[in-house]
């Protein structure tokens, strides 16, 4: 069970991409945090911000403004300038092993590389019997080892991905898109393998997806992102039966679903209207007006504050009309 307090927190984040024609707001004042060991989820479409915000978590990018922390220590600094154990102790599982695995490498060598370059080893005899309990961990053979990831499946690649992260003895693991590039089979397999290495390793998951069933299955808590911002944020059984912003509901109307008792839980009074606008010039008040049917005149001018509609669960929209609290 998660506990209570935050490994990793989120602080008013921004990231600004500047280019020739203007400037990209990825992610625009963004705060969370995520507990030892829950699995936190960021969801939203293509363009909402929420591989930006992963990025950031990895020291891939740099926020342009607002702090990172974890277990207290400030991380908001490329990966080159962090600790060294704070290198450690956050990995990433990225969306596709087809292209964040090395084709010239043996799986032996890609799992390797983190325990070499933490100096987690001593010789190559200790090498081979870390990798191969590392492989034993995802469910993969031994003799895997010496294949190279041309030769493996895809879920097997994602095994192997999980294994090279594992093996720097990691605490926090951001999750990108995690089995979206698997077959429906080998995706049921990765999650439970990622449920199961949670539970024995005390793991806390930064899990980044627009897979709402895999969100319903392993995550504690959502936050779902629109054009940067986070527009509502709280448990996932909250979430599920009762989304209150018109864009969670609109994701939720939209995700498939095979069950009867499903279907009827769907919201159905949310048509999605229009484009996604650009996030160079991010529509004024609240960035979803331009889509949402239950559209006000404030709405186009104010941007609503993050408010507490329920105990745990927050929403930005004017239909609440709450005072705001600190998350």
């Amino acid at each position: 069970m998660a506990g209570r307090d935050p490994i990793l927190r989120v602080e008013r984040v921004k990231k600004y991409f500047k280019l020739s024609v203007g400037t990209v707001r990825a992610v625009d004042d963004v705060s969370f945090d995520v507990r030892e060991g829950e699995t936190f989820a960021l969801v939203g479409e293509s363009g909402s911000g929420k591989t930006t915000t992963g990025y950031m978590i990895m020291g891939i990018y740099a926020p342009t403004s607002g702090r990172i922390l974890y277990k207290g220590t400030d991380i908001s600094v490329p990966a080159h300038k962090r600790p060294a154990w704070v290198k450690r102790e956050i990995q990433i599982v990225f969306q596709d092993p087809g292209t964040s695995l090395n084709p010239a490498k043996y799986v032996k060598d890609i799992v390797a590389l983190p325990l070499v370059v933490n100096r987690l080893v001593e010789d190559s005899r200790e090498i081979e019997e870390r990798v191969a309990r590392l492989l034993e961990a995802v469910e993969l053979p031994p003799d895997i080892m010496y294949r190279k990831p041309r030769d493996l499946g895809g879920g097997e690649k994602q095994a192997v991905a999980i294994a090279r992260a594992l093996a720097a003895e990691p605490r926090f693991i951001v999750l990108d898109e995690p089995t979206s590039a698997l077959d429906v089979s080998a995706q049921a397999k990765i999650v439970s393998l990622l449920m199961r290495l949670q539970r024995e390793r005390r793991l806390s998951y930064l899990l980044i997806t627009h897979d709402l069933s895999i969100v319903r299955n392993i995550a504690t808590r959502v936050a779902v992102m629109y054009l940067g911002k986070i527009v509502e944020i709280g448990p996932v059984e909250k979430i599920f039966k009762n989304p209150l912003h018109p864009y969670t509901r609109m994701l939720l109307a939209a995700a498939p679903v095979i069950l009867r008792e499903e279907e009827e839980l769907l919201p159905r009074d949310v048509i999605p209207v229009g484009e996604i606008p650009s996030a160079m010039n991010p529509p004024p008040g609240c960035r979803f007006h331009t889509r949402c049917p239950f559209v006000m005149d404030e709405c186009r001018k104010i941007e609503p504050k993050l408010l507490e509609a329920e105990p745990g669960h927050y929403v930005s929209c004017h239909l609440y009309k709450e005072q705001p609290v600190s998350q």
